[in-house]
């Protein structure tokens, strides 16, 4: 039987560390082989959050700096800035990104900072046992939500990109899912045009990827896939929110 799957060469032998249905793993994958497609392997930076993906530096066969809890575009836009020929991405959660990382993210949008976010949003802080985060869903149970997140306590969950795609310095941003296997590859697509924009110079990238969490969220695997599509989509859209301009 003919071999149908290769690992790339972007990732390192170590095997994942992440619980059974977390979609952090299919999504560490899709950004290697997209940087292994762009041949960029051997100038590309990651920068790691701090949350699930916090040993990124484990994963990712590629230069790797640790962050402080939210400021990964900090880091990431100074290493851009001093070796503009590399490419570098970010690798976030919701918890990092969008609460204690949210003023970074959005002046690194503001700046038009030629840098890539990844965005995995859960919708919960996986790593330190399922508290609520910006993105949590109204009704949604947490840790520290247990009766389920109510506007008028919490507020509500915030659309990054949404957000981002209002910003001028933001070049790409869109929105996808690896709920499917069909939207798995709509989701490395995305990721593909996020790199792209960054290497052709264009601003600032952002794939916001709607992602499992069956651990925290106390479903199987498969049933946290179907809780995506039913509750997290009609809430979080898919698309794209904002493109390159044409040059003319």
């Amino acid at each position: 039987m003919a071999k149908q799957f290769k690992k790339s060469k972007a990732l390192t032998d170590k095997k994942f560390h992440y619980c059974p249905g977390c979609s952090h793993g299919v999504i560490h994958r899709l950004a290697a082989e997209v940087l292994e497609e762009l041949d960029v392997i051997h100038c590309t930076v990651a920068i790691a959050s701090v949350g699930c993906s916090v040993t990124a530096y484990d994963y990712f066969n590629v230069d790797v700096v640790q962050a402080a809890h939210g400021r990964a575009p900090a880091v990431g836009t100074g290493v851009k800035r001093v070796h503009p020929g590399n490419v570098v991405f970010t690798y976030q959660g919701d918890g990092d990104l969008a609460a204690i990382g949210m003023s970074e993210i959005i002046h690194a949008a503001i700046r038009g900072e030629k840098i890539t976010t990844i965005f995995v949003n859960n919708t919960t802080y996986g790593m330190t046992g399922g508290q609520m985060a910006p993105t949590t869903l109204l009704g949604q149970k947490g840790t520290t939500a247990p009766y389920g997140r109510e506007a008028k306590d919490y507020g509500y969950p915030v659309k990054i990109a949404e957000l981002l795609g209002t910003i001028e310095g933001a070049a790409y941003i869109s929105r996808v899912s690896v709920h499917t296997p069909a939207h798995v590859n709509k989701t490395k697509r995305a990721i593909r045009k996020a790199f792209e924009t960054q290497i052709k110079g264009e601003g600032f990238s952002l794939v916001e990827i709607l992602a499992t969490c069956p651990t925290n969220w106390g479903m199987s695997p498969v049933a946290s896939l179907k809780w995506l599509e039913e509750k997290m989509l009609p809430y979080y859209p898919l698309g794209e929110f904002k493109v390159p301009a044409e040059v003319e």
